[in-house]
């Protein structure tokens, strides 16, 4: 007999089970060799999808870090502070988008949503290789913020319709592994691309032409292959189907009513809960300190170890083996974290692994302790993106209240980029003294934040399971979703 009975006679068809809302054909007996299985399958159809979508994100918004040390700034005459603005307006439209963007998701269909995104994107792309004037450049880039906007809460958004809250950041470390992987395979690529001479373009244009060209390859492949939703994932059996999607909601803990993510409906009570609570405010705010350092390192780690004494080819290549490093403790870090059931901890470490990389920048006067420190800032800050954005996803239900808390979160935490953006002027180099100064100062706010939202949802678990919340039961507005005295806070 299947772990997955049919149920017999319209009479037990029709009724549904006290934990469900809506009849079902299938007893729901929960079994680990079933959900295991099913979990198996998910990852092989959707994993390698998110991964190749999101590399290629990260290296079409940072190669143009490896296209200024390859000519860049010269051919399009970008004296003062014009490469930083250019690198700036990236984030504005990149901002604004994020939380309509997580709301389109779902209405359009995650499955479709994001390769068209990235189809977009990889036009856009394509096109930074042909501008031949500072304006040029600049509407590019915003173009290409726009385009990239909803990418990165959209893929935590639609990860979080697939698998339990516990089973979620290791699969997010899969994806997100791929923006330090990026790093040093854009360092490698950009080496060899930069030698192309043909059609009157020469250096750094082939790095936007062929990557961009990538990414429209992979958008259009990936647009045939990704489901929208569990119950219309058709690698699934129909059993299959229902197995997850009960499956997930029960994971909630009663922070929903709906049996599916496919019969909710929007409504401004889940923004207002979305944005109006501790934890998408502090985890948020916790996501703008995260990413001053991450975006500072991705955008100019070329022109940091420049300012050592490497020429450009090699200081290309020696990009690549703090990135890897950084690739390879996101795995771990994800891996680790799922098995804890906790977020903060691991953050804190990261943070701590990180400051002492930029304290071996300020401190030191030998190059290749400075270079040490850059694999310490790799390994210490990449892990905590993932991290924090888990962190929030886990303790925030039902979809549209996750939805909208994590597009505030991460417009909100991409604001960081206006800081790093501007933490590493030419003016500065080769030191950078000012820039490595703004990222320890905001590595040192981030600890004190994630410890502080650590102490508040313990007290705020122990509360529920001392009953102290049961009052809400009888509130009578609607579903209570992460509010709901059942729903434990992951630390």
């Amino acid at each position: 007999m299947g772990l997955l009975n049919r149920k017999e006679g319209g009479h037990a068809a029709a009724i549904a089970d006290e934990k469900d809302v809506s009849p079902s054909p299938y007893n729901h007996v929960e079994d680990p060799a079933t959900e295991r299985r099913i979990t198996r399958k998910l990852d092989f159809h959707i994993l390698p999808w998110i991964f190749a979508l999101w590399l290629l994100a990260f290296i079409d918004r940072s190669n143009i870090g490896n296209a200024k040390i390859d000519g860049l700034t010269t051919d399009l005459k970008l004296t003062g502070n014009k490469y930083n603005i250019a690198l700036t307006v990236f984030y504005i439209l990149y901002i604004l988008i994020d939380i309509p963007s997580n709301w389109l998701l779902k209405v359009v269909g995650g499955g479709k949503y994001l390769p068209l995104l990235a189809l977009a994107w990889g036009i856009v792309g394509i096109c930074m290789g042909a501008v031949k004037s500072y304006g040029g450049l600049i509407a590019c880039r915003m173009l290409l913020g726009a385009c990239e906007g909803g990418m990165f809460g959209g893929i935590i958004l639609y990860l979080s319709m697939y698998y339990r809250r516990h089973n979620l950041m290791f699969r997010l470390g899969i994806f997100y592994c791929a923006a330090p992987l990026s790093g040093a395979f854009g360092g490698l690529l950009a080496t060899g691309l930069a030698e192309i001479n043909y059609g009157g373009y020469k250096s750094w244009p082939w790095i936007f032409f062929v990557e961009g060209a990538m990414t429209v390859l992979v958008a259009i492949a990936a647009f045939f292959f990704l489901p929208d939703t569990p119950g219309k994932a058709k690698f699934l059996s129909e059993e299959e189907q229902w197995y997850i999607t009960h499956v997930l909601r029960e994971d909630l803990g009663g922070a929903t009513s709906e049996s599916k993510v496919d019969d909710e409906k929007f409504s401004w009570n889940a923004v207002r809960m979305a944005l109006l609570n501790v934890n998408t405010i502090g985890l948020s705010l916790n996501f703008f300190l995260i990413l001053i350092p991450i975006y500072s390192y991705s955008l100019f780690l070329p022109s940091i170890i420049s300012g050592l004494g490497y020429k450009r080819i090699t200081a290309q290549l020696f990009t690549v083996p703090p990135n890897f490093l950084a690739f390879l403790m996101v795995l771990i870090a994800s891996w680790t974290s799922d098995r804890i059931k906790m977020r903060g901890p691991l953050i804190a470490v990261g943070l701590v692994l990180a400051a002492i990389g930029y304290i071996l920048q300020l401190a030191s006067h030998n190059s290749g302790a400075k270079y040490v420190g850059t694999f310490f800032v790799a390994m210490g800050m990449f892990p905590c993106s993932p991290l924090v954005l888990a962190w929030l996803s886990n303790n925030l239900a039902p979809h549209y209240v996750k939805a909208t808390g994590l597009g505030f979160q991460v417009a909100l935490g991409n604001c960081g980029a206006f800081v790093a953006t501007f933490s590493y002027l030419s003016t500065d180099a080769p030191k950078y003294t000012k820039g490595h100064a703004i990222n320890l100062g905001a590595i040192g706010l981030s600890l004190i934040l994630t410890l502080s939202m650590m102490a508040y949802q313990k007290a705020e678990n122990a509360a529920r399971a001392s009953g102290k919340r049961d009052g809400r039961l009888t509130e009578g507005k609607g579903e209570l979703g992460f509010r709901h005295p059942s729903f434990k806070y992951t630390l």
